[in-house]
């Protein structure tokens, strides 16, 4: 399974017996290639990277150092889901970096939403390269490149941002995965014993909630927006929604409107609710929730989420619109 282009005989892994043949063969082929040497792997908590490391556990187990960045822009319970399972249940050797405070300090004030995504990429390699240059002995750096990624950007895995570290690192690249489709490295993680929560993600931008804290990112709207999100998809999972609807989550824009809690005026911002459905991410239809379950949302919402008096839900399919605002 070697070079840029997917074998025509390849066989897809749709089953448990196929996924455990992928990961038999990869063991051997991941220790053949690292040897005694240390690789160094960017977790996100993502799918692609969460199986990359969990094969990568099985293969060399503490040769592998991972590096989990929190830069303040995850969804709630992700950091500590990729320290309980990665570190607490695969005694991973597990580097955490507590960045928040770093980079909302970058993005203090700036609202275009490139030049967020370009702050937060390049933030990222920097502190992925600092952590890099604390390491002794590392020779390898995997990535969790998939087949479309090859396809779409020429072998590079861009929106994990390892790519810019600098050449003086001189790292080889270790990809396990850049033969299989999304929906094989899912049976593969499966497989691997990660829980269905890591293998079943849905598509996460790589900037996370920066680009759901619509305009500047201020620190209560992007509790706004993680406290929000957390309630929609506890309810969605808890009416059938889950894995039903491709993606869902809640945006906060950067305005304010005049309501009323508890007797009192408030002036506080509003949550917009986005759920669609698509096969290629190229159009995208909406989700018809029931209209029930969008009142006890935004009951849920408007009472429990600090700093938000309304909910919106967004009716534009793709096109007009894109999946996401930003």
């Amino acid at each position: 399974m070697q070079g840029n282009v997917r074998p025509e005989n390849m066989e897809r892994i749709t089953t448990e017996a196929l996924a455990q043949a992928f990961i038999d063969e990869q063991i051997a082929q991941l220790r053949q290639q690292i040897g005694d040497k240390k690789v160094l792997l960017a977790l996100s908590g993502g799918v692609d990277s969460s199986v990359v490391a969990a094969l990568l556990i099985k293969a060399v187990g503490q040769q592998l150092v991972c590096v989990h960045v929190n830069h303040g822009l995850l969804r709630k319970g992700e950091p500590e889901q990729v320290i309980e399972v990665f570190r607490n249940q695969m005694n991973a050797n597990l580097v955490y970096v507590d960045a928040v405070d770093r980079f909302l300090d970058k993005l203090a004030g700036v609202a275009e939403p490139e030049k967020k995504r370009k702050i937060i990429g390049a933030e990222f390699i920097r502190v992925f390269e600092e952590e890099a240059r604390k390491q002794d002995g590392i020779e390898f750096l995997a990535q969790g490149t998939i087949y479309p990624d090859i396809l779409e950007s020429d072998g590079v895995k861009a929106h994990h941002n390892v790519g810019g570290l600098p050449e003086d690192l001189q790292f080889e690249l270790v990809e396990p995965l850049k033969l299989l489709f999304k929906d094989e490295v899912r049976v593969v993680g499966k497989t691997l014993g990660l829980p269905d929560n890591m293998v079943y993600r849905q598509p996460f931008p790589g900037p996370g909630l920066g680009v759901r804290c619509l305009g500047a990112i201020t620190r209560d709207r992007l509790e706004a927006v993680r406290e929000s999100d957390a309630i929609l998809r506890e309810e969605f999972a808890k009416n059938g929604l889950e894995g039903k609807v491709w993606q869902y989550f809640t945006a906060v824009p950067d305005f304010r409107s005049v309501g009323v809690k508890d007797g009192k005026r408030t002036f506080a911002y509003p949550v917009i609710i986005r759920a669609v459905n698509t096969t290629d991410a190229m159009t995208a239809t909406v989700e018809n929730v029931p209209f029930e379950l969008l009142q006890h949302i935004t009951a849920r919402i408007t009472a429990e989420v600090a700093n938000v008096n309304r909910v919106l839900f967004d009716l534009t399919p793709k096109p007009s619109a894109t999946i996401e605002w930003e």
